[in-house]
């Protein structure tokens, strides 16, 4: 769109769950819902809108070998941007993407700085890998380094086990966690089995991802004290292939990897039933293609969440939960367009027919 030009989209604009407006209109980049005083050069579209879609574990600048390169990381960013993705948590990369930041085209990016894992208890080249003991100092290095939010890895699998343990004892979580709360920023950790839940809880961490092993003694606990979940079932869809492969090296740990997959409709149900948060994130950029949002939505509602629900995981909630505008007065115009009522059908998503991010057109 040329400079002063105005865009006007009518229809029906879903500000929130609850709250639908008529129209909306772009101007100089923000939302405004009365129409500019002497608006020419004006462009009109018409569908049902939604805030920017939101990806809350996604992995700009990452592949299944570590970090890519800018033209690969911007492609990434691209294919999430098109599926109507404007804003992504980069839950742990190890490619500085912070160039992207100064790209008016591409999503905005809340980083968690680089993946902090135990010595070979992570996949090669995607984190730091230490000790228990370095575990506060780099914390709040990332801390520092991130948007507000640090990554660990919660467990893997151990070798001699055979099967997947806890990476980090209970103290040394304590402390880093402590170190992180005290730079501003937040903690989540990648966690397959529940055996590492417990002392994450007791530490204070703000959020899981994946949470397959979630309990019935650890749902009311999560939902108490508001650690949020994102389970990125389209990632835990691969389990079946992964056990497969490793089955003849650790049975044990394939065993419940499919005892895991075959429980995470059931599991991320009743999170949700209970209370505890739940948020979409794709888990792209590592063995995953990008812009899969919206199969992320459509297996939130297999799980047991409304249409609306799955939606607000994606958008409304997902915004407020990240400290992010929605479609709010005055707030930058990051929206997306759909031919249908979303509500009614989450495959829509699948097919936006506009894509505006700062108030620009893009796809």
């Amino acid at each position: 769109m040329s400079d002063g030009a105005v865009l006007h989209v009518r229809g029906r604009v879903l500000v929130g769950p609850e709250e639908v407006r008529d129209e909306l209109w772009v101007v100089d980049g923000r939302v405004a819902f009365d129409r500019p005083a002497g608006a020419r050069d004006v462009r009109t579209v018409t569908g049902w809108v939604l805030p920017g879609l939101v990806d809350a574990h996604c992995h700009v600048g990452l592949d299944a070998h570590g970090a890519v390169d800018a033209a690969t990381s911007e492609k990434q960013a691209v294919t999430d941007r098109d599926a109507g993705t404007l804003l992504i948590r980069d839950a742990g990369s190890a490619a500085d993407t912070r160039w992207i930041d100064d790209r008016e085209d591409l999503p905005r990016i809340i980083r968690a700085g680089r993946h902090i894992a135990r010595t070979r208890r992570y996949i090669r080249n995607y984190a730091h890998e230490i000790e228990p003991g370095d575990l506060a100092a780099y914390v709040r290095a990332e801390a520092r380094r991130g948007d507000g939010w640090v990554k660990l890895v919660g467990d893997w699998i151990d070798r001699d086990r055979g099967d997947l343990a806890a990476c980090w004892p209970g103290d040394a979580l304590a402390e880093a966690i402590a170190a992180a709360h005290e730079e501003g920023a937040r903690v989540t950790a990648h966690c397959f089995a529940a055996e590492s839940l417990p002392d994450l809880l007791a530490a204070g961490i703000d959020c899981i991802e994946h949470a397959t092993g979630l309990t019935e003694e650890l749902i009311p606990v999560f939902a108490e004290r508001g650690v949020a979940i994102v389970p990125t079932l389209v990632n835990i869809a691969t389990f079946p292939q992964l056990a497969a492969g490793g089955e003849a090296k650790f049975p044990a740990w394939s065993a419940h990897m499919r005892r895991l997959h075959e429980r995470r409709y059931d599991t991320v149900g009743a999170a949700h039933e209970a209370g505890v948060p739940v948020f979409v994130g794709t888990d792209a950029g590592g063995s995953l293609a990008h812009g899969l949002v919206a199969d992320e939505v459509a297996e939130l509602v297999r799980a047991g969440l409304t249409p609306a629900e799955a939606l607000s995981a994606a958008s409304w909630g997902a915004r407020r939960w990240l400290g992010r505008p929605g479609l709010e007065e005055g707030a930058p115009a990051d929206l997306v367009v759909f031919d249908e009522d979303p509500r009614a059908d989450v495959r829509v998503l699948a097919d936006p027919r506009l894509v505006v991010l700062r108030g620009r057109p893009v796809a």
